[in-house]
């Protein structure tokens, strides 16, 4: 298969993201279990957060106007009324010549029109000496300020992070809408691989890309399954039937390609998968495919370490996002600046390059790693940049966008 005949990254992405819906089950869950999940739909505050006007600090409800002059040299004597303090009845009402102690969260007296500080007077039992100016507002939180009620808080597709759930709290939730997350079936394809921590023999390896995809897949809370297949069609039909009937996408790590013992594209052939695609121009990861088997995704992997992260992370991890709601369904991202001259291979691929970030002068550096240790390489990165089509090398000092891995 020559270039000619392979679709471009950009294509590939979009065609998979186009390809799949997000799931329409709708659960509505505790405030415990929705860290990290997507909302369902849009939700509007049912409240008005603070529920009053709240005092900013400690201190005393005045009028500002009665202490515009007061200062150091020139201290403003008040009589102190009574106190104020958060969930408490206010039955004081603040008059010229007056104040009322206040507490953080208190609801602001009737006739007063600011905070002062407590550092900026001294009160000594009913009086108090008051030595600084509080404009009109002055440490006070207005009703509604955080929430008003009927306000769009969050969107449908938002990722829920711990600040979200607190603002979603203040709104009025007790629970969430939100999406089903995604059941992922990953196949890994091989007589050469060991199940993690059991002996290994001469010729054999750790299916390492297994626990790697799976690990990813947890971080964003996906439920998944594994397992190991040895290089038999009639095994590998039965499982990927079984994965599809019991999952809700499937991913196959190896046998993809075109080897005698590659066996996953032509199994899919057999069970009338709509393929998009299979083979991309990216480097690593060209021998990724991508198709619907019974209206899930099914996302083929190819079996090199650097070929089999860098496939899931630029085509088959936004595609499980978009299947579990996300509407941003990528990797976070910064701009970076190049330590050094990166070349691509072709003009017409996409090269993705994993590297280091630290952080010199301002900038943050994006310094490339150099795959003398495939795993060693991959597992001490921080991101990811690209080298897009029609482009040959970026230069030292060029800014780019980088994905995080963190």
């Amino acid at each position: 298969m020559n270039k000619e005949q392979l679709m471009g990254y950009d294509k590939a992405l979009k065609l998979t993201l186009e390809t799949i819906s997000p799931l329409s089950d709708r659960h509505v869950v505790d405030l415990a279990q929705c860290l990290g999940r997507v909302l369902f739909e849009d939700l509007y505050s049912k409240v008005d957060s603070p529920s009053i006007d709240a005092s900013m600090k400690d201190g005393y409800a005045v009028l500002s106007d009665e202490i515009i002059h007061a200062a150091p040299e020139n201290p403003l004597q008040l009589k102190v009324i009574g106190t104020a303090a958060p969930g408490n009845l206010v039955r004081h009402q603040v008059v010229p010549g007056t104040a009322v102690r206040i507490l953080t969260g208190a609801k602001i007296p009737d006739g007063a029109t600011a905070v002062l500080a407590q550092e900026f007077a001294v009160c000594t039992g009913e009086n108090l000496r008051v030595f600084n100016t509080a404009e009109p507002g002055r440490n006070i939180l207005s009703r509604g300020a955080d929430t008003r009620t009927g306000q769009l808080i969050s969107s449908k597709g938002s990722r829920l992070t711990p600040g979200l759930m607190g603002i979603l709290v203040a709104a009025g939730y007790g629970r969430l809408p939100v999406h089903r997350r995604p059941r992922v079936a990953i196949l890994a394809t091989g007589d050469e691989l060991v199940i993690p921590g059991q002996p290994l023999p001469e010729g054999k390896l750790y299916a390492s890309n297994l626990e790697m995809l799976k690990a990813w897949c947890l971080g964003y809370g996906l439920p998944t399954t594994f397992s190991i297949l040895t290089d038999n069609k009639a095994n590998i039909t039965e499982k990927i039937k079984h994965a599809i009937a019991t999952h809700d996408a499937v991913i196959t790590s190896g046998g993809g390609w075109t080897g005698d013992r590659d066996f996953v594209a032509d199994i899919l052939d057999s069970l009338g998968w709509e393929k998009r695609f299979h083979s991309i121009r990216i480097g690593p990861g060209k021998p990724v495919g991508f198709g619907m088997l019974d209206q899930k995704p099914v996302f083929l992997l190819p079996g090199g370490p650097p070929s089999n992260l860098t496939a899931f992370l630029q085509i088959a991890l936004p595609g499980l996002l978009k299947l579990g709601g996300h509407t941003s369904p990528f990797l976070p991202r910064i701009m970076v600046t190049l330590q050094k001259r990166l070349q691509g291979r072709h003009m017409d691929w996409t090269e993705f390059v994993y590297g280091n970030l630290e952080t010199r002068d301002g900038h943050t550096l994006f310094i490339p790693l150099k795959l003398t240790s495939r795993l060693q390489s991959m597992a001490n990165a921080d991101g990811v940049i690209a080298i897009p089509e029609g482009v040959t090398s970026l230069d030292a000092g060029t800014a780019v966008p980088a994905q995080l891995f963190s």
